[in-house]
């Protein structure tokens, strides 16, 4: 199940003229329910990065997550707008899985030539956008998580990335890591990183954030699946 669920993982990152794009998955058990993905949508000229996170852990999540990763991909397949794509996504998972099981998914959508990024954000813990100005913005829930309730709506966002800002999306076993002290990692703790590293590429700003973590952690054992992407646009 490992190696069936590592395959569904992407190789690599799509080529993007003027960013870099990078993310990792590491699950708490042998399987996880976390979820990440970026495909090509050609017939927008867009590119897709997506990153869900399914409620409980085990056989039953990386089931579920399964089902996610198949579905995103048919959905891409079709020209419907980001809000009937979730929409849609929502409807089959409370078809098709049980009551008490829901996931949490940030779906975006890159317009590499301008650097406009559309997204929805299904209840997943906001990304955050660290400009290479200073500020930092989050991009907030847009609708309930999916499977939660058919027939639920979503409304779509839209930001702009600018050369040297930081998009990073990540799935709560991240912030939610806890040390020896039983102290979070928080998200605080993860702003900070990326602030001091916005200079670096995304693979570097990834490694720092694992430096970070690991320190921070310790010798404590992971409660969660950690899933992160990062993308920056360079120029």
């Amino acid at each position: 199940a490992s190696e069936i669920q590592m395959r569904l993982q992407p190789a690599c990152p799509p080529p993007i003229n003027g960013y870099s794009i990078c993310a990792y998955s590491i699950p708490s058990r042998e399987i996880g329910g976390d979820y990440y993905d970026y495909i090509e949508r050609r017939r927008e000229g867009r590119v897709a990065l997506a990153l869900g996170d399914v409620s409980g852990k085990g056989i039953g999540a990386a089931l579920l997550m399964s089902s996610l990763h198949a579905a995103v991909r048919a959905q891409i397949q079709t020209s419907h707008p980001i809000r009937e794509m979730m929409a849609h996504l929502n409807d089959y998972i409370a078809e098709n899985s049980p009551e008490n099981k829901f996931l949490t998914l940030f779906y975006s959508e890159l317009d590499s030539l301008t650097g406009d990024l559309y997204y929805a954000n299904a209840g997943h813990n906001p990304p955050i956008l660290c400009r290479a100005t200073g500020p930092v913005e989050r991009l907030d829930a847009t609708g309930l998580p999916i499977g939660i309730l058919a027939d639920s709506t979503y409304t779509e966002g839209c930001t702009r990335l600018w050369p040297g800002d930081v998009l990073v999306v990540y799935s709560d076993g991240i912030t939610e890591s806890v040390n020896l002290a039983d102290e979070e990692f928080g998200e605080e703790r993860l702003i900070s990183v990326v602030k001091k590293n916005l200079g670096n590429s995304s693979s570097k700003i990834r490694d720092r954030i694992d430096e970070a973590l690991s320190r921070f952690v310790g010798t404590a054992a992971p409660v969660d699946d950690m899933t992160l992407l990062i993308l920056k646009r360079v120029s």
